[in-house]
């Protein structure tokens, strides 16, 4: 740690010496000075009470001037990214370069040892691929460290590190995106018996689904001031488009070539050489070995049911035991009572982040929400998004879709080829490309909708089906009070409640009132989880004795700004972390980040674009040690201040420069030409993850 310390001291970052956070909050017009201020006038501005000893003084340059002045927000340097088209992005993966060595060779440092010989797509010259490598980071490769033999061989940008060790299991991953599934996903050749037996019985499938759709648009319609006829019209339109659109989606394609090596990014475990040569068709020891009859006879359905959709198998389903509607016993699955529940997060939410929560102290975590259309489409950028580690001992995921048929089918998919304990249904994001969709929160303003996609869905699988809701739609039209008493009877076994609606966004707080009142009006049989706001033990703690009822609370923004906000809540203390702590966090996500997506320079520059778009928001963290009033709240915005050392004043940075700093302290320096801009642009306070 002294090191570190002493390399700040010396070193500049990106864009120099390292700076304190900056004012944020725009001073009124009457003079307001953050050094006189007390502790209960900047609270009430929505500022941090900082100490007045780690305050920064006033700039030279406004001396005699009002001190007002100095409130108002500094423009923010940082890096910007050009954007790229995703064709150029595939070209220059695919590129043919002494940089892009074989992965099979890389393995086995065997020129003579890829199948594809002169026809393979990447170099194969070793020792040009050695003269343009980068150096090695310092520091030890992640999976020696962990007593497993990388995979990455000679491309591994540790190795030097490298020693021998004898092949194991070593990979602790699962719910890899089966290649002979994603083969009939692309041809459109995947049968859903039990989610379109259910459908057809409630009619909700082909032109019963179109006039559905057209009832339920015109209820909306009619509600905001349009005709019957012009909104059956529209609804009518607005299906038969829906309908051509997901036939354009999955219309028979030819299917593509194999996935490279480097695109099959989360590893599984290499397999043998002869299981290698008896299957030639396997690229980068991705299991590809059994053949589309055994895969689909596995999971339930045969090759025959895949290509022609048997009638007669449609009826058996129907009166199958297992579409049993709403099984009670179900909701005894799982128990979210008084469990820490870790939000599924947009970008931030990934594998290895949850693993850093899981051992900070979570009980609960799910996967970021995939788009249904996406994961039908086997779009397998959709799929990683499934992905599950071994230590996520109680995992959920979150799919997003706007009709019972897509929900259903991907529900039934997920279901047979993923190891999952809950699915989470996201009705509450606000995302303008969800909505406009007809999806997330929109789903809000159709409850007949919302109904139709829980009963379906909970009425195909064993395994617990939970939702997201805001409190509605519109700012003071909540509606959540009015169904909370039938969702359990759809057949949900729990429902995450975000106290803002979708118009509201982040402007304004939570509305846990609201929450309560909601969890007094459900079901016994319905675990209602709150939502919003919880950034510390104290927060945990009000809300479960405000509302016994309640049975957890989920933490979304809390963990992304302070993941130990786990450890927090189990120990009830704020703890007032060090620098070198919050660094060795950062160095467990790295490590972790590597195991996922890979110890070479592709998985080195994803690790770091991941850690950089967390660090955009951890710069809001105020370490205890420097507030008069404690805990922090989640919306206050910091004066001008430094901290206790050189490196928690630059982790406190809003600064992309700074934070690009950070990632070479952890990854080695960046890349020439490297860009950087947060995904989110988190610094602006009011935006955060999805809803």
């Amino acid at each position: 740690m002294s090191d570190i310390t002493a390399e700040l001291a010396v070193d500049t970052n990106v864009e120099g010496d390292a700076k304190p956070a900056l004012l944020s909050v725009q001073s009124p017009a009457k003079q307001f000075s953050v050094y006189e201020a007390t502790s209960e006038e900047l609270i009430e501005r929505s500022m941090a009470p900082i100490k007045k000893e780690f305050l920064c003084p006033p700039p030279p340059s406004r001396a005699g001037k009002p001190n007002d002045d100095a409130d108002i927000k500094a423009p923010q340097t940082g890096l910007v990214q050009e954007k790229k088209s995703k064709r150029q992005q595939k070209r220059e993966r695919r590129e043919k370069s002494t940089i892009n060595l074989c992965p099979q060779i890389a393995r086995t440092e065997d020129v003579n040892s890829c199948q594809y010989k002169e026809k393979c797509r990447f170099n194969h010259d070793i020792e040009a691929f050695k003269a343009q490598k980068p150096e090695d980071i310092e520091g030890q490769c992640p999976f020696v460290a962990s007593e497993m033999k990388c995979p990455y061989g000679l491309s591994c940008r540790f190795y030097g590190t490298h020693r021998d060790i004898a092949d194991g299991e070593g990979n602790s991953e699962m719910n890899f995106f089966n290649k002979e599934t994603q083969r009939l996903l692309w041809k459109n050749k995947m049968t859903y018996i039990k989610a379109d037996a259910k459908l057809k019985s409630l009619g909700l499938l082909g032109n019963a689904r179109k006039i559905n759709v057209a009832e339920e648009n015109n209820a909306e319609n009619t509600q905001n001031g349009a005709s019957g006829t012009q909104a059956t019209e529209v609804a009518v339109d607005s299906a038969v488009g829906s309908e051509q659109l997901a036939s354009d989606m999955t219309e028979d394609v030819d299917i593509p070539a194999p996935l490279e090596a480097d695109e099959v990014r989360p590893m599984k475990k290499a397999k043998s050489e002869s299981e290698q040569n008896s299957n030639p068709g396997d690229v980068g020891g991705v299991d590809d070995g059994m053949k589309v009859e055994e895969e689909t006879e596995k999971n339930g359905f045969s090759t025959l049911k895949a290509q022609v959709e048997d009638e007669d198998s449609i009826k058996t389903a129907e009166t199958d035991g297992s579409l049993k509607l709403h099984p009670r016993e179900k909701i005894k699955l799982i128990d979210f009572r008084d469990k820490l529940y870790l939000a599924p997060l947009t970008t931030v939410g990934n594998l290895p982040f949850r693993r850093l929560c899981k051992v900070l102290g979570a009980d609960v975590t799910c996967g970021e929400m995939a788009m249904c259309t996406n994961l039908l489409q086997g779009q397998a950028s959709e799929w990683a998004l499934l992905r599950r580690h071994s230590s996520e001992d109680l995992f959920g995921v979150q799919i997003c879709g706007s009709f019972p048929d897509t929900v259903s089918r991907v529900v039934e998919l997920i279901d047979r080829e993923c190891t999952v304990d809950f699915i989470d249904i996201n009705m509450g994001c606000p995302i303008d490309m969800v909505v406009n969709r007809s999806a997330g929160s929109a789903l809000l303003n159709k409850p007949s909708r919302m109904k139709n996609i829980v009963e379906v869905s909970s009425s195909i699988v064993e395994t617990p089906i939970t939702i997201k809701v805001r409190t509605a739609f519109f700012e003071g039209k909540n509606r959540i009070d009015s169904l909370i008493s039938d969702i359990g009877k759809w057949g949900a076994s729990a429902v995450t409640i975000h106290g803002r609606s979708r118009q509201q966004r982040y402007s304004k707080s939570a509305d846990w009132d609201y929450i309560y009142k909601c969890t007094k009006n459900a079901s016994p049989d319905l675990q209602v989880i709150g939502n919003g706001d919880v950034y510390s033990y104290l927060d945990w703690n009000k809300h479960k004795s405000d509302s016994p009822e309640l049975s957890s609370c989920m933490i979304a923004r809390g963990a992304l700004i302070k993941p130990w906000i786990f450890t927090e809540i189990k120990e009830q203390r704020h703890w007032d972390i060090t620098s070198g702590e919050r660094l060795n966090i950062f160095k467990d996500f790295v490590r972790f980040g590597l195991q996922h997506w890979g110890s070479d320079t592709k998985g080195v520059e994803t690790t770091r674009h991941f850690l950089l778009e967390w660090l955009s928001y951890t710069f809001r963290y105020i370490p205890v040690g420097l507030l008069d009033v404690i805990p922090q709240q989640i919306n206050w915005r910091p004066p001008s201040y430094f901290g206790r050392d050189d490196l928690e004043t630059l982790m406190m940075s809003e600064s992309a420069g700074d934070w690009v700093r950070i990632s070479e302290l952890l990854l080695g320096k960046v890349p020439e030409g490297f860009m950087f801009a947060p995904k989110h642009k988190s610094n602006a306070y009011d935006r955060a993850e999805n809803g």
